[in-house]
């Protein structure tokens, strides 16, 4: 497995990926794709994605966002066919580390409330608990919900 950051010629696999693997984790709550690849892109003007590729097929990929002593993590995402396999974790070590290097002392995320099986993900990783955001008003849910931050020393 090789870890890179992607170039704009990638968003289309980013994109795929991060529907493929949101579709089985969201779709109890939210219908449609998590993100087309024209907000990809315009992620890319303001962070990175780091990719796990293996044979030229992107396996799995995070964003991140450098914030001055902060950084933030997101749509970590693992193709289904590799899920379960540790991709995940190696992910987000190798996001961890990217923003260390770059002058980064924290590390934020979002995760959806209904989502139970990721507070526990993250704790093992040493995020806490750090309040709540409401989730996008534009974007309509099946059942109400609400981010739950989350923060880490790096």
């Amino acid at each position: 497995m090789i870890f890179r950051i992607a170039s704009t010629a990638d968003a289309p696999q980013i994109t795929a990926v991060i529907n493929a693997a949101f579709r089985i984790a969201e779709e109890f709550f939210i219908d449609g794709n998590r993100i087309t690849q024209a907000e990809v892109e315009e992620s890319m003007t303001k962070g990175d994605f780091l990719l796990a590729e293996a044979d030229g097929k992107v396996n799995g990929c995070v964003y991140v966002e450098l914030r001055g002593e902060r950084s933030y993590l997101g749509l970590l995402s693992v193709d289904p066919t590799t899920q379960q396999s540790g991709l995940g974790s190696r992910l987000m070590i190798e996001a961890e580390r990217y923003c260390r290097e770059r002058g980064s002392h924290s590390m934020d995320i979002l995760i959806v409330n209904l989502r139970e099986e990721l507070p526990a993900f993250y704790e093992k990783r040493g995020y806490v608990e750090s309040g709540t955001t409401p989730f996008p008003a534009d974007v309509p849910t099946r059942i109400p919900c609400h981010f739950i931050n989350m923060s880490k020393p790096l």
